[in-house]
């Protein structure tokens, strides 16, 4: 029986989450002897990310219940997006060269054949585990998962709808695919602290990611200033009214294509989320040419990190890890999937000599989509999320055509 949570209203939930978010980075930027240590080791974001998701597991808050993760994907990610967008520089970014697609296509591949494998292999083990039949098949259930992990929950969407999956195992694949997913953001953004290390270690030459860094840190010192009240208000005014326009767009755009083009629902063009996304990104970019840019000398990316870690604790909150034991098959076949997804991007990486910034933003493209995908770009410089952001967006528009692909493979191996 499903026990209701401590605590249920979100104004207190939103609390708690902030508390905890300030404790980690007071703690991470202190003198203290244990914790220098401490964030040697464990990498302030991945304590962020996963604080929340143990109140949740033990019945503080629930993840499910709380109306926290919504508001924050549709009103402080766009508005996060913006900010951070601002200050792009678009050129800078195109001379990190072909690498980070190859990654990202690598990544691509990785789910789309990570699926098929891990079926066979679990199949032979424990066919009991991949059985069912009809819409409660397993193979069907697996589809969403693909459908995630390469595009996102609209794409998820979709695969239900077309391989006609049931409740009950979507239910049960939602919960493998949160926990595996999370699991190995969680190894990436530990990856990502050992970026330096990692990337000497391989050879790879991350000098065109440092360059970006430097040359965005020399703007912000040179331009920065101690914003007044009117800077911070221009910020929200500017990261919000983005965001109505971008609401206002979705809200019109992908109503007409379901419409008058509803077989374009398979490349996610019907998805309200989607095209809320594209505006609010593309909208900063254009920003990014205009007079506005100025406005990342008063903390344009530093309001907009802020609201990209209250997006992290929200999207922490929605992991319970008690789900890993109620059905541990499922999760054998997601866990191997996944690192089948990990080990072809490490061989990849290795082969072209791709940096670890590539490597962990390619792969979170696919499988975070644009919720994480600029929170891992982030964790290596804020001014380098924007690169997971654009990365996410292809990956909407390839998500539904590559999971349908690996759907028709799953079929075909369930007979």
């Amino acid at each position: 029986m499903h026990e209701a949570p401590l605590i249920t209203n979100d104004a207190v939930v939103l609390g708690i989450l902030c508390v905890l978010l300030g404790a980690v980075f007071i703690t991470s930027h202190s003198e203290n002897p244990f914790w220098k240590k401490f964030y040697k080791y464990v990498p302030a974001l991945l304590l962020c990310y996963f604080l929340p998701s143990v109140l949740s597991t033990f019945g503080i808050f629930s993840g499910e219940e709380s109306k926290l993760y919504f508001v924050s994907s549709r009103y402080l990610l766009p508005a996060c997006l913006v900010l951070l967008c601002l200050s792009i520089d678009l050129k800078g970014i195109l001379r990190l060269g072909p690498k980070a697609l190859i990654m990202f296509f690598t990544g691509t591949l990785g789910i789309m054949i990570g699926g098929p494998i891990a079926l066979l292999i679990v199949g032979a083990i424990s066919p009991e585990t991949v059985g069912g039949a009809g819409p409660e098949a397993v193979w069907r259930g697996m589809t969403t998962v693909a459908g995630s992990w390469i595009g996102g929950g609209a794409n998820q969407t979709a695969m239900k709808e077309i391989f006609e999956v049931g409740d009950n195992i979507f239910s049960s694949m939602i919960a493998v695919d949160v926990i595996v997913a999370n699991i190995w953001m969680a190894i990436i953004l530990f990856m990502a602290g050992e970026s330096d290390a990692i990337d000497a270690r391989i050879g790879a030459d991350n000098s065109a990611i440092k360059e970006l860094q430097k040359k965005m840190e020399s703007y912000q010192a040179q331009n920065s200033k101690i914003p007044t009240l009117t800077d911070l208000i221009t910020l929200l005014a500017v990261g919000f009214g983005v965001t109505a326009l971008a609401h206002l767009g979705a809200d019109s755009i992908a109503p007409w294509i379901n419409e008058n083009a509803p077989e374009l629902k398979r490349l996610s063009l019907t998805s309200k989320f989607f095209w809320l996304i594209v505006i609010a990104t593309f909208g900063g970019l254009f920003l990014s040419f205009t007079k506005a840019n100025k406005l990342e000398g008063v903390g344009a990316s530093r309001v907009g990190s802020a609201f990209l870690y209250i997006l992290v604790a929200s999207i922490g909150m929605k992991m319970n890890l008690r789900a890993i034991f109620e059905n541990p098959g499922l999760f054998g076949i997601g866990a191997i999937w996944i690192a089948i997804h990990a080990t072809l991007l490490i061989v990849v990486a290795k082969l072209i000599k791709a940096p670890v910034f590539f490597l962990a933003v390619g792969s979170q493209a696919n499988v975070g989509g644009a919720a994480s995908a600029p929170v891992v770009a982030s964790a290596f410089h804020p001014t380098l999320a924007p690169v997971g952001v654009l990365l996410a967006v292809f990956g909407y528009f390839l998500g539904t055509f590559a999971a349908w692909i690996c759907g028709l493979v799953l079929q075909s191996i369930a007979g």
